[in-house]
Formats: structure tokens, C-alpha cells, sequence
């Protein structure tokens, strides 16, 4: 009834010199990309475009260069070498307005290559964990290459396509790319997330992304009431806030009784739940990061961290100083989206300190260093040292809010960074 064919036929559709798109996160179509990657010697510029990937990235690497150019919305570990490179470049853009560079023609798509449930009964394949930019790539690009997968979930939403529109389809069984942070949770990040739980109220509207910090948080929300759940993605530590109870979306106004997303990455087991799982409401991150929507719900807390913050509170998030090292993605949509809802609550959450033990909060931003969310979007920072209110207060007295949640070690060189630059007045305090 469906015609398949090898991935080695399937990657013939791509020519010179096109614009490619790339399915992303846990749906990266690595067969696919294994078989695209052969062909570098016959390929010449074809531009690739994606979010993150995961996984290994064969058209990424130097012996592909000249055949691959990978121009990425969103810097992942498999394309930072490229990116940073001559190899590749980096396109600074809101998650929630991706989908307009395909419909709009700005970046136009040649071929989408994307990795799908199987069939059902009326021939529809799901996009399964990756709805997000995915669904503008399907209804825009000229040529869809589909690796239909037996590992996918099939997830409710709106992200389906027929299986009649694919030139080329593959079919495969492969494992998606699994992740799990429950691990690398660490007394700083329990701290962290118990902060940030005392300033949930119950009946809120949760956006978290995904690592330490977020399942840290999710963790210390067991023991809260009628939770909603509108995120932008999701990973393994949602489905324990579920098993507990905590999470009844009851009390939402777009989607109640819906956890509403538009991608996901975690575990088997996690993929597993959300299978065919009409809980799960799986859109495309225009809809789902638009602020107009998230503003509707209630008491929205919008949980992001950030690489690093100057005393202005001005957020680096995706890079460290010039070297590329994630992206803009939809941090911006979803603080904005948490100002504007009625009792939400913008987080930036951060630990006071990296790996070697430099502050990450500092007099300045490293030279070349993006500024993702503005000094004037931010109203709570937490670190391991407490919780910052910046809302409504000046540029001195807000440094003095992040230099006292700083580590204990850098806060004296902070307090000589304020005075040069503000002077040793002391601000009336009311």
C-alpha cells in the first residue's frame, strides 16, 4: 500500500546549491543524514537549516566542507565546530518566528527531510516529538524526504501530514536520541529549584526547558495543586510532576486539560507516554511561543537560564563572548509571554558560579557576547544564593540585588565594580 524505497535513493532528490531543512532535537533523521553525508563529493553548497540536533551530525564535519554549509537557528553541540567556522553560520531568531522565514520566502526551503510516525489507518504520519518548525518546513518546502520511522511516537496536535505528500520515503527502525539530566542534579541545583518552587503558586502555568535546573524545579512541585503545563518543550521530569498529581491543567485557558508543547526530549520511557496520548497537545512553535497565547493562561511562570548576566541584568544566553554556542531560540517569547500574563512570574534561573568557578554574574558582558532577554524583561533571577526582584528598580540597586545571590567569593570584586561605575552613594531605601 506505501512505496518505500532506500535512504541512498530517497537523498538523490537533493541537488547543488539548494536549501535543505533538517528535522530537529530527538526527531533528527540520522539514517538519512548518514546517506546525504556519502554524497559530499558530488554535492556543492547545499545550505542546510535546522534548530538543534542530536545525535551525530556526518554533514558537519571538515571533509564535508564545500559540499554542506550549515546554516543553524539554533547552535547544538554537533554543528558548534562548523558554525564557528567557514563552515557554517548562525541566524539569531525567535523560535516563535521561524516559520515565517519558510512562508514569507526569506529563507525558502528547496527540500525538507524529516523523520515521522508510521502510517495510521487513513495514511497520516505524525511528526511526532518535533512539531515546533518542522510543520512551516513541511507546508513550504518543494521536495519532502521522510524517514518513517517505527521508533516514533505518534503525538495528538496538529503536526500530521499524509503520507502522499512525500517524493521519498524510508522506512527504518531506529532508537530516537535519549536524554536524562536526573542524574546531574546536585545540592546546587535542588537549591535552585526549591527557590523557585516557593515562588510558584498553585493553579499556575509552567514553561520550562529542559536540563538540571528544570527537572530540579519540577521535582520540588510534587506537593502543589492543579498545575497547567504550556511550554514551549518538555523533558523527562514532567511525566514524575504528572505521576504525582501536581499537574491537572484545569485551570488554563487555552488547551484546559491539555498539556500543550511543541517539542520534547527525554527518555524511552518518556516517549513512550506520549504516545498516542491525547493528553499531549503537540503544535508548532509559532503558536505555542506566541505571547498573545501564553499571556491567556494564568499565573504563567516562565523558567530560562542563561550562559551568563551583568550587573543591568542583561542576559547572554547564546553565546560565550563571539563563539556561538546555542541560540536565541524561545526564551525571549516565553519571559515576554510570563511578563503579560496576569500573576506570571519571568525566571531566570542560574548557578552563581561555572564549572571552573568564574561569577557568572559580571561588571559586563564578554566582548562579542549576544544579549538575548533585555535588562528590561528581567524580573526574577535565582541562584543558589536566593532570589533577585529587579522589576522596578534602578541600575544600582539592581546590582546590588545580583551581586548579594552571587558567590560568596566574587561578591567584593562585584561591590568595587559597582562603586567605580555608580559611585558610593547610597540610594534612599523606602
Amino acid at each position: 500500500m506505501y512505496e518505500y524505497t532506500t535512504a541512498e535513493e530517497a537523498v538523490k532528490l537533493v541537488k547543488s546549491h539548494q536549501r535543505v531543512f533538517i528535522h530537529g532535537s530527538a526527531a533528527t533523521p540520522t539514517y538519512l543524514l548518514h546517506a546525504l553525508a556519502a554524497r559530499k563529493g558530488e554535492l556543492e553548497n547545499v545550505e542546510v537549516v535546522s534548530i538543534s540536533t542530536l545525535g551525530a551530525m556526518p554533514i558537519a564535519t571538515p571533509d564535508c566542507r564545500g559540499s554542506f554549509f550549515m546554516n543553524s537557528l539554533f547552535v547544538s553541540e554537533n554543528v558548534r565546530q562548523a558554525v564557528n567556522g567557514e563552515q557554517g553560520g548562525y541566524v539569531p531568531i525567535f523560535l516563535s518566528e521561524i516559520g515565517h522565514l519558510f512562508r514569507n520566502n526569506i529563507l525558502p526551503l528547496d527540500v525538507a527531510i524529516i523523520n515521522v510516525s508510521e502510517p495510521d489507518g487513513h495514511g497520516y504520519c505524525s511528526l511526532g516529538v518535533s512539531v515546533d518548525i518542522a510543520k512551516p518546513a513541511i507546508e513550504t518546502a518543494k521536495i519532502i524526504i521522510a524517514q518513517v520511522n517505527k521508533q516514533m511516537p505518534r503525538t495528538h496536535g496538529d503536526g500530521h501530514i499524509h503520507f502522499s505528500r512525500f517524493n521519498a520515503a524510508v522506512a527504518v527502525d531506529e532508537d530516537l536520541p535519549e536524554v536524562n539530566y536526573a542524574d546531574k542534579i546536585t545540592e546546587k541545583e535542588l537549591k535552585i529549584g526549591q527557590y523557585i518552587a516557593e515562588l510558584i503558586e498553585d493553579r499556575s502555568t509552567l514553561q520550562m526547558g529542559i536540563g538540571a535546573i528544570p527537572d530540579a524545579v519540577l521535582k520540588g512541585l510534587k506537593g502543589h495543586k492543579d498545575l497547567g503545563i504550556h511550554t514551549e518543550m518538555f523533558s523527562n521530569g514532567l511525566i514524575e510532576l504528572m505521576l504525582s498529581g501536581a499537574v491537572t491543567n484545569s485551570y488554563k485557558k487555552k488547551h484546559p486539560g491539555k498539556i500543550v508543547s511543541s517539542f520534547a526530549i527525554g527518555t524511552k520511557e518518556m516517549y513512550k507516554t506520549i504516545h498516542d496520548n491525547p493528553e499531549f497537545s503537540f503544535h508548532e512553535a509559532a503558536y505555542v511561543n506566541d505571547t498573545a497565547v501564553i499571556r491567556k493562561n494564568p499565573k504563567v511562570i516562565s523558567i530560562n537560564s542563561c550562559l551568563e548576566m551583568d550587573l543591568t541584568g542583561q542576559v547572554c544566553a547564546d553565546s560565550i563572548g563571539s563563539y556561538h554556542y546555542s541560540g536565541v531560540g524561545g526564551q525571549m517569547d516565553f519571559m515576554r509571554g510570563a511578563s503579560l500574563s496576569v500573576g506570571g512570574k519571568p525566571i531566570m534561573a542560574l548557578s552563581s558560579t561555572t564549572k571552573r568557578g568564574d561569577t557568572k554574574i559580571v561588571p559586563y558582558l564578554k566582548q562579542g557576547a549576544g544579549v538575548v532577554t533585555t535588562r528590561a524583561h528581567l524580573q526574577y533571577v535565582v541562584t543558589e544564593y536566593g532570589v533577585a526582584y529587579l522589576y522596578g528598580k534602578n541600575l544600582r540597586q539592581r546590582a546590588y540585588e545580583l551581586m548579594r545571590i552571587a558567590h560568596p567569593d566574587h561578591r567584593e570584586s562585584l561591590e568595587r565594580s559597582i562603586v567605580e561605575r555608580f559611585g558610593s552613594f547610597l540610594y534612599p531605601v523606602r
